[in-house]
């Protein structure tokens, strides 16, 4: 499958987006910014690709953190995953946010973000009265704990 990218200006000489792997799910993306940026804790900022898609109605593309700044920096993406619709045809950016407890540093060219491609369901929602019932039935936060007997494969009437 092809998927056309166009190369803005500020991204002349950065590397196409591009899988590290044969087995990664995303490509990383670059950062196009021409000087040096300092990311305060607590600071969000958006930074350009300088790349823009045309994506076929099938597809989306998802922005999301790439582990490593995390892991290290507490660095990652703010609205993860950020969704690039189809009909968009505007320049990537990344909303990056500082977690961290010291300033992060941005140059040219650094992989900060990934981006993964991923298929479209839009079905037709029909609404009812009633929704049909489950075991787990309303149930939200916190209410598959571990030692409730919704869970997959655990007996349910008291038998094994």
């Amino acid at each position: 499958m092809n998927i056309e990218i166009k190369r803005l200006s500020h991204a002349m000489g950065l590397p196409l987006p591009q899988y590290q792997t044969l087995g990664s799910a995303g490509m990383d993306l670059p950062a196009a910014i021409e000087n040096t940026k300092f990311i305060n804790p607590g600071e969000r900022v958006l930074i350009p690709t300088g790349f823009a898609l045309a994506l076929p109605s099938s597809l989306e593309a998802q922005i999301r953190p790439r582990s490593g700044l995390a892991l290290r920096n507490g660095v990652t993406v703010l609205n993860a995953p950020g969704t690039i619709d189809s009909d968009y045809r505007g320049e990537i950016s990344i909303l990056l946010i500082n977690h961290g407890s010291e300033p992060f540093v941005i140059k040219r060219g650094d992989r900060i973000a990934q981006m993964v491609i991923a298929k479209v369901a839009q079905p037709h929602l029909v609404e009812v009265k009633n929704l049909s019932k489950t075991v787990r039935g309303e149930g939200g936060y916190g209410s598959t704990g571990t030692n409730t007997p919704e869970k997959i494969g655990a007996p349910q009437n008291g038998t094994d």
